[in-house]
């Protein structure tokens, strides 16, 4: 076989790391260095299995598996059309599949994988991929790894940024310790764009001046492979530099509310003070799974400081909804904790607009880029997921609830804002007090 192949497709094909991903802007070679790559490993480990993954079957119909089709040579591997799958003379198969949803991943349950390769690892989520991990196993003493490839975009971009760019320099492997495991794995990040792949450029030279048509946020994450910006972001305006700012004593007295999302799978819970000038500050964070409501009840109690005033506690309306075994509601659990709750409006659209408005960017006094709304840095969850989030493919104007993991503090956030928290207003003294005050200055 005559394989031409570019010198960032050669880099993947070579990488060691447990965690590989290959890619950035579109035109860069991806989806070709993933087929390369997987039929050299077949050739090269006998009766080695991978799996080769994309969203949805016709993502993978009209891209891998056509893409196979014309490249593997009949003579040493037959393609089982019905069971999407090329068996080698030697033994090794490689598999195509999908995950349409999270529930898909089991699926693979009981399966075993000496390679599984994401195609557009943006599309999935995080879950999906940390789940697939497990099936990484096998009694061969073969090199097992996770191979993707990817454009900067999709539900699952937030994440993959978090896993492999934001861990240092790209094309370098860097070791990366569990917070909950402690064990230790290899990354790496291989960035390809258009320039990178001069067999597009020469077969295709008009695709060039096609992505730099496009808009300026598309442009710049196709054909420049820009991971800061992506398409379908929610809260565009979010600017880390601007939002976040360091703790410091809140002042007595400013006036102090936490607003919360609960659910048995997240409890997500924020603190936030409003200054006399009507900014939002949101000091402090709860974020716990896997709670009954009266062990949240309990957690947030335990995180209000001796002294510390709460004016309100924000909820979501169906926390007042009966529970048919007890006939008491989770808004009776938190009050019999003394936390009587106030409901906050749950209207989606409009309250992710009225967030996007206490979250615009505007010039101060001094002309520096501020807002009205600030979260402070120990707030990791927060700002974790609230630039992640996107827009909702049915309805633009409303956050998408996949992967529901992201939507969890910016659901608290929401009822913040949705609670119409107001400020301590400054007391006014009387004209008799007044009066008295300059009585005495004169009197000096």
């Amino acid at each position: 076989m005559d394989l031409q192949i570019t010198r960032r497709q050669q880099s993947f094909i070579q990488a060691e790391a447990d965690e590989v991903l290959f890619g950035g802007a579109a035109g860069g070679g991806k989806s070709y260095g993933q087929l390369v790559d997987a039929w050299l490993y077949a050739l090269k480990y006998p009766e080695s299995k991978q799996l080769a993954l994309r969203r949805t079957f016709p993502d993978l119909e009209r891209s891998l598996i056509l893409t196979s089709l014309g490249l593997f040579s009949r003579e040493v591997a037959a393609y089982n059309s019905s069971q999407h799958r090329w068996y080698f003379v030697n033994g090794s198969i490689i598999e195509f599949g999908y995950c349409d949803n999270e529930k898909d991943v089991h699926r693979y349950q009981g399966a075993e994988y000496d390679v599984i390769r994401f195609d557009e690892l943006t599309h999935f989520s995080e879950y999906m991929y940390v789940y697939l991990l497990s099936r990484l196993r096998g009694s061969k003493p073969y090199p097992r790894q996770i191979k993707s490839s990817t454009n900067p975009g999709g539900v699952g971009h937030y994440w993959v940024k978090a896993r492999f760019i934001d861990i240092g320099a790209e094309g370098v492997e860097h070791k990366v310790r569990d917070e909950n495991t402690g064990e230790v794995s290899t990354r790496v990040f291989i960035p390809s764009k258009l320039d990178d792949n001069p067999f597009l450029l020469q077969g295709d030279p008009g695709y060039a001046k096609r992505l730099n048509l496009l808009p300026e946020k598309e442009r710049k994450a196709l054909r420049e492979g820009n991971w800061d910006i992506f398409e379908g972001q929610y809260f565009e305006m979010f600017r880390r530099e601007v939002h976040c700012f360091e703790p410091f004593a809140i002042p007595a007295s400013w006036r102090r509310y936490v607003a919360f999302d609960y659910g048995q799978d997240m409890f997500a819970a924020y603190f936030a003070a409003i200054d006399e000038r009507e900014n939002i500050w949101v000091y402090k964070e709860v974020y716990k799974d896997k709670l009954l409501a009266s062990e949240a009840a309990e957690l947030l109690q335990s995180r209000i400081d001796e002294g510390e005033k709460i004016s309100a506690f924000f909820a979501p309306p169906d926390l007042w909804n009966k529970h048919s075994d007890t006939g008491r509601s989770t808004a009776d659990i938190f009050a019999a904790k003394g936390m009587g709750l106030t409901r906050a409006n749950n209207d989606r659209v409009q309250g992710w607009y009225d967030l996007a408005e206490w979250l615009r960017v505007y010039d101060d006094e001094q002309g520096a880029k501020t807002a009205k709304l600030k979260i402070g840095s120990n707030c990791l969850n927060l700002l974790r997921t609230l630039p992640a989030l996107q827009r909702s493919e049915r309805n633009p104007n409303d956050c998408a609830k996949d992967p529901h993991e992201l939507t969890h503090a910016p659901d608290a956030l929401r009822y913040l804002v949705a609670g119409r928290p107001w400020a301590e207003k400054p007391r006014q003294e009387s004209r008799f007090a007044a009066g008295a005050r300059s009585f005495m200055r004169l009197g000096r």
